[in-house]
């Protein structure tokens, strides 16, 4: 069943590279000792190198120093111990508020409400029709008490790009700390951490054709960050707990494996889809910017059909699609994405987000806006919405 599967929800989670899996396989059956040196066994010292030298290779794609690398168990934790272990480090300076956008993905969001039940002050700051924050907005909830701004590189649903560059600027004049969650960015556009003053970027593997439950989180020297995970001494006493070394050298492999072409390849799956939808199905909402946005990403809504309708019809015609994020798809509510870029109920119940891989082609586009439009004009026919 799985084989036949067009599978076109890469933002939630990706195939495994075969070439990601054997850089692992060593690590679990050859060198599986715990990474240290100073125990001073030969496999422990090789464990330890492997680590280091996928460390390296993290850092380096994006102009950062190794030591700035804390190697995690992926996006949530990474996001979760950037704003936590901020706030934690500069409770001393009564640094009590948080910024973050509206349509932040889950780890930030939750993350902010959950420190807003123990006291501290968020600021929910809103995004324009495409997604994109205002700079001015920013600038003035800025305060002298904030600790920390979490705007995200790009959207979870709808692919926009923040302009970091303009947004770390901001946060540099304010002397506020900034995180940027690039779960759906890293390795697909390019940041510069020596051009674009970020202090703390969460990264995760997943979505860039590597192991499930493991990420990493960028933290720029001098930054102040709290362990907030109580464990060993691990990642220079970052985090606690054993390191999950195959998943970091997986990590590396995948990494090293993205190129410029894959993401002018996937761009152009995006932009066919795009092109066939709006000129062959008629009543269609791109949502998110039509130029600055993720290459994997076309999130469009169907208007008069649900998205839930059209994802079971298409699982059935064996495509894999979602109607928001990963986290939010079993859920009824409308997504707060496409709320918070203006959208009503209606349109966001029907969007379906389309983000491509690796292991996609032009083939599997025209299948699937062919089974699309079959399937809108089929739930079109039936509904009170559209015959009225």
């Amino acid at each position: 069943m799985f084989d036949k599967m067009i599978y076109l929800d890469n933002s939630a989670s990706t195939r495994l590279d075969e070439r990601v899996l054997d850089a692992m396989k060593p690590y679990y059956f050859d060198t599986y000792a715990v990474a240290t040196s100073e125990f001073g066994y030969s496999m422990g010292i090789d464990a330890k190198e492997g680590l280091e030298e996928a460390r390296g290779v993290i850092a380096s794609s994006m102009g950062a120093t190794a030591d700035e690398i804390v190697f995690t168990s992926g996006d949530t934790e990474s996001s979760n111990m950037a704003i936590k272990g901020a706030i934690a480090a500069l409770k001393k300076k009564k640094a009590q508020h948080l910024i973050v956008s509206k349509i932040e993905d889950f780890p930030v969001l939750n993350t902010a409400k959950n420190l807003e039940k123990h006291g501290y002050d968020v600021d929910y700051i809103s995004v324009d029709a495409e997604g994109k924050v205002s700079l001015e907005e920013l600038k003035s909830k800025i305060r002298e008490d904030t600790a920390l701004v979490s705007i995200q590189h790009a959207n979870q649903e709808i692919g926009t790009l923040q302009d970091l560059d303009s947004i770390a600027k901001v946060c540099k004049e304010k002397g506020v700390l900034l995180h940027t969650d690039a779960t759906h960015s890293y390795m697909r556009i390019p940041i510069d951490v020596s051009k674009t003053p970020v202090d703390l970027i969460t990264m995760s593997a997943h979505t860039i054709h590597g192991p499930r439950g493991v990420g990493a989180l960028y933290v720029r020297k001098g930054t102040p960050l709290e362990k907030w995970m109580d464990g060993g001494f691990q990642e220079s006493n970052r985090r606690g707990g054993l390191e999950n070394i195959p998943g970091a050298v997986g990590f590396a492999k995948a990494v090293g494996l993205v190129s410029q072409k894959e993401n002018e390849f996937l761009a152009s799956l995006r932009d066919y889809t795009i092109k066939r939808v709006f000129e062959e199905i008629p009543h269609v909402t791109l949502n998110g910017s039509k130029s600055q946005r993720t290459p994997q990403n076309a999130n469009i809504t169907f208007h008069y059909v649900e998205g839930e309708s059209m994802t079971l019809h298409l699982d059935m015609r064996g495509f894999a699609v979602s109607t928001g994020s990963a986290c939010f798809s079993r859920s009824l509510e409308a997504s707060h994405v496409i709320l918070g870029i203006g959208g009503d109920h209606e349109r966001a119940h029907g969007s379906i987000r389309f983000t491509f891989g690796r292991y996609n082609s032009m083939q599997d586009v025209d299948a699937v806006v062919d089974a699309i439009k079959e399937i809108v004009s089929q739930l079109r026919a039936i509904s009170p919405l559209y015959n009225k």
